[in-house]
């Protein structure tokens, strides 16, 4: 390889890294607190925060039995629905 290919693989290398370290990791969204929610709004909130970590549970069963991406949906689905019969 010569000189310059080398000097250029270089400079694409740490371009790439420059590129991967300034981007922003990926955010799940984040869990409701039904205390900072207007008292009219705190019933639905506590609903939503329980779906939530349902929908959780059931994503962290998915990743620990791993699910291919193409059946997650499905597994996801199943899941949810078994959690709800048993309540």
């Amino acid at each position: 390889m010569s000189l310059f290919a080398e000097a250029h693989l270089k400079q694409v290398i740490i371009a790439a890294a420059i590129a991967l370290l300034a981007t922003a990791p990926a955010r799940s969204q984040g869990l409701v607190d039904p205390s900072k929610v207007a008292p009219e709004y705190r019933e639905a909130a506590e609903k939503r925060r329980a779906e939530q970590i349902r929908q959780r549970e059931c994503a962290l069963k998915a990743d620990l039995a791993k699910v291919l991406p193409r059946d997650r949906t499905d597994y996801l689905n199943h899941c949810l629905d078994t959690m709800a019969a048993k309540q």
